[in-house]
Parts: structure tokens; C-alpha cells; sequence
């Protein structure tokens, strides 16, 4: 299991006063800002959210130390960690993104299919995309119980009963 879980991302500034547009990764989008300092994945700097607001379409947070648009458009892109210790457990049939990234997958008849080597979420429901057996290209799967019935972390595997024609011999 990953030590660290990415739990945001920084976009673009926002304003003239330093806020950026921000991502939430958590369940809540709220909750972020309750886990204390975030880290750079390089682990070279952290930063403190003071505020954070819904806008329109994202969020709006205010970062401690950031006060002005130069300093918030240098942070554009920065993805933000926490330790997972300060994160909460997952309850039955949640999961970290983090956790099933690089589960094996196979069939219901044992099979391998592939590897998870993302999640997505455009809307509708989470979307695993699986790198397949042997081949460079990826496919696209609902993260549903009908298409993923077991998920097992300790066991490094989640079983696909994929919809006919995605895997092609």
C-alpha cells in the first residue's frame, strides 16, 4: 500500500490575491483541508490550506504564505500528498485510487487480462483503465460490482467479468 495518498491538485491562480483553483481528490472536497499539511510528491514543500471555497465548476483555496497571483501561478499543476496514516480507513467496498493501482486483473475463469494502471472519474462513476496482457495498448472499464465482483488489496487482484468483445484474443 502507498505511504503517501495524493489527495489534491493545484490548478490555476485565481484572483490577484494569491488563491488557486483547486482539485479534491477526496471523498468530501471539503475534507482536505482537514488533513493538516499537504506535501509536494518530491517531498520538497508543504502547504496549509487557510480556506477553501466552492466556485462555479471547482474550488478555490487560499494558501498559507501565498499572497499574490506570481507566487499562486508558480504552483499550477503541483500535486499535493498527505501521509496515509492521517486519512481515514476505507469503509467495505471503498478504496484508495492508490491502493488499486497496479492490481493484477483476471478473468472469472482465472485468466490474466491486464493491470489497473488507473482510475478516472468524468462524471458518471469511476473507470478503471487496464493495461492488458502483453500488449501496450489499454481498455476501459466501469468500476462497478457487475464488471469487478472481487476486489482484493492483500491479494494484489481484482476479478473482471468484462462486457463481451472488450478483450479481444
Amino acid at each position: 500500500m502507498a505511504e503517501r495518498i495524493c489527495v489534491a491538485q493545484i490548478g490555476a491562480a485565481h484572483g490577484t490575491r494569491g488563491e488557486v483553483r483547486l482539485k479534491s481528490f477526496t471523498a468530501d472536497p471539503m475534507a482536505v483541508k482537514d488533513y493538516g499539511p499537504l506535501e509536494t510528491e518530491d517531498g520538497t514543500a508543504t502547504f496549509e490550506i487557510e480556506s477553501l471555497r466552492p466556485a462555479k465548476s471547482h474550488w478555490v483555496a487560499q494558501l498559507r504564505g501565498v499572497r499574490d497571483r506570481t507566487t499562486a501561478e508558480r504552483l499550477a499543476n503541483l500535486r499535493l500528498f498527505v501521509a496515509r496514516d492521517r486519512l481515514p480507513a476505507a469503509e467495505i467496498d471503498e478504496f484508495y485510487h492508490a491502493d488499486l493501482i497496479g492490481l493484477a486483473a483476471v478473468a472469472t475463469d482465472g485468466r490474466a487480462l491486464g493491470t489497473v494502471v488507473a482510475i478516472h472519474d468524468f462524471g458518471a462513476g469511476d473507470i478503471l483503465e487496464l493495461r492488458q496482457e502483453g500488449r501496450r495498448d489499454t481498455v476501459m472499464l466501469p468500476f462497478t460490482s457487475a464488471t469487478v465482483p472481487v476486489v482484493d488489496v492483500a491479494g494484489r487482484r481484482i476479478v473482471i467479468d468484462p462486457p463481451e468483445g472488450v478483450f479481444k484474443d
